[in-house]
């Protein structure tokens, strides 16, 4: 399988407050930077104009506003790891509908503090090769197109 991979990213203007040992601080803005790793798995010309767009219509739901009153973060705590959980999982869905895989995501919330979820964490590692081989795997396109197909549950 060929595949490409790509960075993308986003910027999002919204406040937020969070709840500290239930006690809801005060909401201040922030300008959010999202970015998005990705593999684009099908073989088909490439418009990044397309899912860019895809992707900016999603979060302008999230534009400009009080994050707290935005469903789902009007029940759940807006913190800095919980946006990028869901954003996760909804841009991962989003993405991989339109032939992508999101393989990271990171957020910021200022530029000095960002939160990562590297998704090639949850599935199964490529096969270890001992570091004192000197020797990597034999056939790691292989591999890379298995570690692919449990990502993608295929």
């Amino acid at each position: 399988m060929q595949y490409s991979r790509y960075n993308f990213k986003f910027y999002l203007n919204a406040s937020h407050a969070i709840y500290l040992n239930g006690i809801l601080g005060q909401s201040h803005p922030h300008t959010w930077e999202i970015s998005l790793d990705t593999l684009k798995v099908r073989d088909d010309f490439i418009q990044f104009d397309f899912i860019e767009k895809q992707i900016e219509k999603y979060l302008n739901a999230f534009q400009d506003t009080d994050i707290n009153k935005t469903p789902p973060f009007d029940i759940t705590n807006p913190t800095l790891e919980n946006i990028c959980s869901y954003l996760k999982d909804e841009l991962g869905d989003l993405l991989k509908s339109s032939g992508w895989l999101l393989t990271k995501i990171e957020i910021s919330e200022t530029p000095s503090r960002s939160y990562i979820i590297d998704l090639t964490d949850e599935t199964e590692a490529i096969p270890d090769f001992d570091p004192d081989d000197n020797a990597p795997p034999t056939d790691i396109d292989k591999e890379a197109d298995e570690l692919l197909d449990r990502m993608l549950g295929e």
